[in-house]
């Protein structure tokens, strides 16, 4: 009887930083269908708790994810798409920063993932695909064109077309990652990075996420923000009494983007 745990989304919050885990190991931490549906509510769950100022996604193990699991595609390969899809714009779409901490394998789904991130921190021995030409599968256009904003149109069609997998070195190199590490220290860095980031001021990080993602007509709603919110205060203070500012503004449920 196998004792390894079941495939799920494990999550745990600490010191204002939300770490979810991947967690399927006898599948290198592949996402099945079940998986990709339960990722959108956990995320909307934690955009909305005041604890949470940083999201760390990772994978249990030595893995970080291999893709989808082969028998959500033979379900149905439009189906596991969708759900896919789905949760890569949520995880895109969460207001606070993210953080994909890889190692192992980050192959397809597991990719796609990780791209949704904000930022990635890897292993010297972390490996990245993104394999659909090896099913015959369409890569969907927002995925794409999210691929394509981040490491140029070259380095996209070499990883689609090809569905080879490159290197550490070569992520760093073309933009596919910003820091390498190498494994014993990757969570020490994680961990401290992820406290400097909760640390600083969420309304000047959901605004610069909003901004570098292309949203326009915000700025006064920033602007108001700034005025009222209590971190502008709150960090003119802290540097005139030389002390490190508490910075306590969190964003507030709006109406569904137009």
């Amino acid at each position: 009887m196998s004792t390894d745990p079941l495939p799920q989304l494990v999550h745990a919050v600490a010191d204002g930083v939300a770490t979810v885990v991947i967690t399927h190991p006898a599948k290198r931490n592949a996402m099945t269908n079940a998986m990709w549906r339960a990722l959108p509510p956990l995320l909307d769950a934690l955009a909305a708790d005041p604890e949470v100022r940083v999201l760390v996604l990772t994978g249990a193990g030595t893995t970080f994810c291999a893709g989808a699991d082969i028998s959500g595609l033979v379900e149905s390969a439009d189906q596991a798409r969708e759900l896919a899809v789905r949760a890569e714009e949520a995880l895109a779409a969460f207001p606070k920063p993210t953080l994909a901490a890889v190692r192992g394998h980050c192959v397809g789904g597991g990719c796609q993932l990780a791209v949704a991130c904000d930022l990635r921190f890897v292993t010297d021995s972390a490996l990245f695909g993104i394999t659909p030409a090896k099913l015959g599968i369409v890569y969907a256009a927002s995925s794409t064109r999210r691929l394509v904003d981040l490491v140029g149109p070259a380095t996209a069609k070499y990883l689609l077309f090809s569905g080879e997998l490159i290197d550490s070195a070569r992520a760093l190199r073309t933009g596919l990652v910003d820091e390498v590490h190498p494994e014993d220290e990757l969570d020490k860095r994680v961990a401290e990075f992820a406290r400097v980031l909760a640390s600083r001021s969420l309304l000047t990080q959901v605004a610069a996420k909003e901004y570098a993602d292309g949203r326009t007509g915000r700025e006064e709603h920033f602007s108001a923000q700034m005025r009222e919110g209590g971190d502008t205060a709150e960090g003119v203070a802290a540097f005139l009494e030389r002390r490190e500012p508490r910075f306590s503004w969190m964003p507030r449920p709006e109406p569904p983007r137009a």
